[in-house]
């Protein structure tokens, strides 16, 4: 009898209830959390307003949630909804539906782009037996859902709160909220199925305890460290995009630490992590001591007192042990030795053939710094005009203060003495295939013609749209804009962009 009581009572494991700690949500008011109205962009809550005329459900969801209980400055508001896509569109006509595996919304404003999601579902294979076989890796996730179940998909229980500024409350479904006050970071149900699901998530969750200063939850840390090799099954162009992120963080050095202490390192960087292991065999016990370590340390140092750096330093910084035999051996051509050293990199991280050659370029200049002859002022000037000159300088610089050498960083004084030339700004967005083809000629515009009806111009279903569109955007909020160019590398430091 006993039993038969207690079944009734007990969460099913086939139920998206087993995954939640609170399956009807809990609640949290004004007086018992910090967020403030103030505190949020306008015209996030406005959309959620709208939507909520329309009669959708619509939350503040994710980071941002996170980093304003936190006490940081979010970089941008994400919304999560019961309307679906063409359901938002047909309420704003300043948005785009973008997407592939799961279709999203930007509403966009003058300087901006507000991100509005529908509910997501738990996969299946979260509702079926474990099986240490199966591969769960999710390659497809269109499907929507309900609040609680988008609560439950997430990877960390720090991301998945939702803020309802009808009611100024905290909406919990999987005790987010006491873990950010516990300061550590968990996954949502089995850590073993999420990062076969995503194992991207186990890099993500390196990075959130080294920038919000979390400790990783016990049985979350074992999991990583057990399913590490999962990250060779993740998308090059997610990883590419991961690691350009942490770069404009000012504490890549701390993280590289973080990721070398959970055995994340020598999967994604396997090549540099071996040329670790073969000088020293406690390498990740002192990290911040290592070459590498050193190395990425000083780049920091040099963000924080407002020097500009781009992914291609970063990249050519991480690489620099697999090339530097290379410079004192005279055997062979300098410029072959360096790209059929790197070649295995490039092809086992996806790096695109446009950095590829511009990483080579970066190798091959590091011996030219170290001529400084007056006769050669002419080469010099030449030298400096090259497009990759800031950044093999750079990293020239860098190597020579990571290393303590100091003729080597007096020579670097010469070059910097007269350096005028900074970055490109698309040099930023490394690893991106969206750039525009050079050669290609834009397309001519169209002709305007007058309406034969003589009922207006073809005009005038745009400027109804602006009507509107007047409830929703606001140009007084331009100094929100995401700029990425302008202050990823050299501005305020972006802790929050995780």
């Amino acid at each position: 009898m006993f039993k038969f009581l207690t079944s009734l009572f007990r969460k099913k494991a086939d139920s998206v209830d087993s995954f939640l700690m609170y399956p009807e949500g809990k609640r949290y008011y004004r007086e018992s959390h910090s967020i403030r109205r103030a505190n949020i962009d306008e015209d996030a809550i406005k959309i959620i307003n709208r939507l909520n005329k329309f009669r959708y459900k619509a939350y503040l969801v994710g980071g941002g949630v996170r980093d304003l209980l936190m006490g940081k400055r979010p970089k941008d508001f994400d919304i999560v909804t019961s309307a679906t896509p063409n359901q938002i569109k047909r309420i704003f006509n300043n948005c785009r539906i973008i997407g592939k595996r799961f279709k999203i919304v930007h509403i966009i404003f003058k300087g901006k782009i507000i991100e509005v999601s529908t509910f997501r579902s738990l996969p299946e294979h979260r509702l079926e037996k474990h099986k240490a076989e199966n591969d769960y890796l999710i390659k497809r996730d269109n499907s929507f859902g309900t609040a609680k179940e988008d609560a439950a998909r997430r990877d960390f229980t720090i991301n998945s709160l939702f803020y309802d500024p009808k009611n100024d409350s905290i909406l919990d479904y999987v005790g987010g909220f006491e873990d950010i006050q516990k300061k550590i970071v968990r996954v949502i149900g089995d850590p073993d199925i999420s990062f076969k699901e995503d194992p991207v998530r186990m890099l993500r969750a390196v990075k959130f305890s080294v920038l919000l200063g979390l400790d990783i939850e016990k049985k979350t840390k074992l999991a990583i460290k057990k399913n590490r090799l999962e990250l060779e099954k993740s998308s090059t162009a997610r990883l590419l995009e991961e690691y350009n992120k942490m770069f404009r963080t000012w504490k890549t050095s701390m993280i590289f630490e973080g990721l070398a202490e959970n055995h994340l390192l020598d999967v994604l960087f396997k090549e540099p992590a071996d040329k670790l292991k073969k000088t020293d065999a406690e390498w990740r016990e002192h990290f911040m001591e290592t070459p590498l370590g050193k190395r990425l340390a000083v780049t920091d140092k040099l963000l924080s007192a407002r020097e500009e750096m781009t992914p291609a330093i970063f990249y050519s910084l991480i690489f620099y042990d697999i090339v530097k035999d290379l410079y004192e051996n005279d055997r062979g051509h300098l410029a072959h030795n360096i790209k059929e050293s790197l070649q295995p990199v490039f092809e086992r991280m996806g790096i695109p053939k446009r950095e590829q050659d511009n990483l080579v370029k970066i190798f091959i200049s590091q011996p030219r710094f170290q001529v400084t002859d007056d006769e050669k002022e002419r080469q010099n000037s030449f030298f400096k005009k090259k497009d990759y000159f800031y950044d093999a300088f750079m990293v020239y610089k860098i190597v020579a203060i990571s290393e303590g050498n100091e003729a080597a960083v007096q020579t670097a004084f010469f070059w910097e003495i007269s350096l005028r030339q900074r970055p490109k700004p698309d040099s930023h967005q490394f690893g991106q295939q969206n750039r525009k083809k050079e050669g290609n000629k834009k397309r001519p515009p169209r002709k305007k013609h007058r309406d034969r009806r003589g009922g207006g111009s073809p005009n005038q279903n745009q400027n109804q749209n602006q009507n509107v569109n007047q409830e929703t955007s606001s140009s007084e909020h331009s100094n929100n804009t995401n700029d990425d160019s302008r202050d990823s590398f050299s501005g305020e430091s972006n802790t929050e962009n995780v």
